[in-house]
């Protein structure tokens, strides 16, 4: 007997979509279907840039959920339209793939949860570096109580913030659709604090309380973009460009409690001057954790730190990352009726730990309670 082949869609044409169909591509038990974007000349494009052509070609999102040959979506599209995406997909019947962040706001977050939890269907939120094996190799040591209890952790995602394509740039930038570093990208950050602040396999410790501040010096001025990622995305000298400011604080720092007593610092930072760098820290009453480097009273007799094999995610170029996995791991999911450790429920916790931190400081830096629902 042979088993189902899941008929997968990518909605959004941009960068990560690349990433997302050709997950579906190599996954043995999924065959990507469709492909949608407001633009017919993107979508194609896309088709193009994974080898196929018996793919078929939506300009109109309620025409692919109306595909019955489309089991799975993936939400690639401006964060902005996700959560109204997600709700429509969910009533579908679809199971969903959701890029970060899966909303901009607490209406948004609560009416996808509503409708995905009404509809039973499989998600997965894309925080993808769950998946990265240095990451996968640091949560086995911690099931393993090489830590032992976890008090205090820290996560970093720091990025000199500008995109090279116009539209994209634009809707990243604005304080309406981009809202904030934590939200547009530091979601990874919150997320990966909670995933380490955990000892239990496939948990992730929810945040209780949330103080925060931002900062930076970006705001509201025209710069030249950092050399780097002109070099990195167009492969040519950015000299003479401007970019268009940030509407929002470039800096963003907070501190929170979790609900097993342990508390962390995580910080956003567009206005690095420097490559892009994703760090974390664990220190728990047997060991401490600096990204690779471990030292664990474990180790008896240890007089260096040890050093984990594997890429670490120090890059943000979003082929380096392991979507692979992530999808073959939403494709497990729905094959054997199970939840996600990353689905649209505890991704909620995350998503309100950032919103949580734009009322902090719009209440006088004061400690915001979750949930906020």
């Amino acid at each position: 007997m042979t088993s189902k082949i899941y008929g997968a869609a990518v909605h959004g044409a941009g960068d990560v979509s690349i990433q997302h169909a050709r997950g579906y591509l190599n996954n043995p038990h999924a065959k990507l279907v469709a492909i949608s974007s407001l633009r017919e000349e993107s979508a194609r494009k896309l088709a193009e840039a994974v080898g196929v052509r018996d793919v078929k070609i939506y300009t109109d999102y309620e025409t692919l959920l109306n595909d019955s040959e489309v089991d799975v979506i993936s939400i690639c599209t401006p964060q902005q339209f996700h959560s109204d995406e997600v709700v429509k997909a969910a009533q579908a019947g679809k199971h969903i793939l959701i890029e970060k962040p899966v909303a901009i706001n607490q209406a948004g977050l609560s009416a996808m949860r509503d409708a995905v939890r009404k509809a039973r269907v499989k998600t997965v939120v894309g925080f993808v570096l769950r998946w990265n094996t240095v990451i996968e190799t640091v949560k086995n040591l911690l099931s393993k109580r090489f830590f032992g209890d976890v008090y205090y952790v820290e996560a970093d995602y720091q990025s000199h913030a500008w995109e090279p394509v116009a539209e994209r740039w634009e809707w990243m930038r604005r304080k309406e659709t981009g809202v904030s570093p934590f939200l547009i990208a530091g979601v990874h950050a919150i997320d990966m604090s909670r995933w380490l602040a955990e000892t239990r396999p496939n948990k992730a410790a929810n945040v209780v309380e949330v103080v925060s501040y931002s900062g930076g010096y970006r705001k509201d001025k025209t710069l030249p973009p950092f050399e780097h990622d002109v070099l990195r995305y167009t492969g040519r000298s950015g000299k003479g460009t401007l970019v268009p400011p940030l509407e929002y604080d470039g800096l963003e720092v907070a501190l929170m409690k979790f609900e097993n007593g342990a508390v962390g610092k995580i910080a956003t930072n567009f206005d690095a001057i420097m490559p892009y760098n994703f760090t974390w820290e664990i220190y728990g009453d047997r060991g401490t954790c600096k990204n690779n480097q471990i030292w664990s009273n474990e180790f008896i007799g240890q007089t260096d730190w040890v050093t984990l094999e594997g890429h670490m995610p120090n890059s943000a170029a979003v082929g380096t990352h392991p979507f692979q996995a992530e999808i073959d791991h939403l494709i497990s999911c729905i094959m054997d009726d199970k939840e996600s450790h990353a689905n649209l429920d505890d991704a909620v916790n995350t998503h309100e730990a950032a919103l949580a931190a734009l009322i902090s400081r719009q209440q006088g830096n004061r400690p915001v309670r979750l949930p906020l629902t």
